[in-house]
């Protein structure tokens, strides 16, 4: 799969969110690199990465900054060996998941939910 067609999964995830939750997305990028760096990953490989300031801890004095980032990794999801539908649905989690800290929602409520 070429690093196009990946990005195009990608934004098709991000399409396909949920309304109310498109509604609340402020400030962030989404990017895809290929594979994180040692700082990002240093016990593993990391399908995504949320890098930022979440909006349930953002306060009155947020404002001017940088956006913050969400990274979408392409190796790691194509090592994973998925048909094309199932890498489809893995990248889709991922993007749900990085989306879902963006909002402020932590890894172990995540597990609650079945997102991990």
């Amino acid at each position: 799969m070429t690093r196009t067609e990946f990005e195009e999964l990608v934004d098709a995830a991000l399409d396909e969110l949920p309304p109310d939750i498109a509604a609340k997305i402020d400030n962030v990028a989404v990017v895809v690199e290929n594979r994180p760096t040692r700082e990002q990953a240093p016990h593993g490989t990391l399908l995504g990465l949320y890098e930022g300031v979440s909006l349930a801890d953002r306060g009155v004095d947020y404002f001017g900054v940088m956006p913050d980032r969400i990274t979408i990794f392409m190796e790691p999801h194509l090592a994973m060996g998925l048909r094309e539908h199932d890498l489809r649905a893995e990248i889709r989690t991922t993007v749900l998941h990085e989306m879902a800290h963006h909002m402020g929602i932590d890894d172990e409520r995540l597990h609650e939910l079945g997102w991990d």
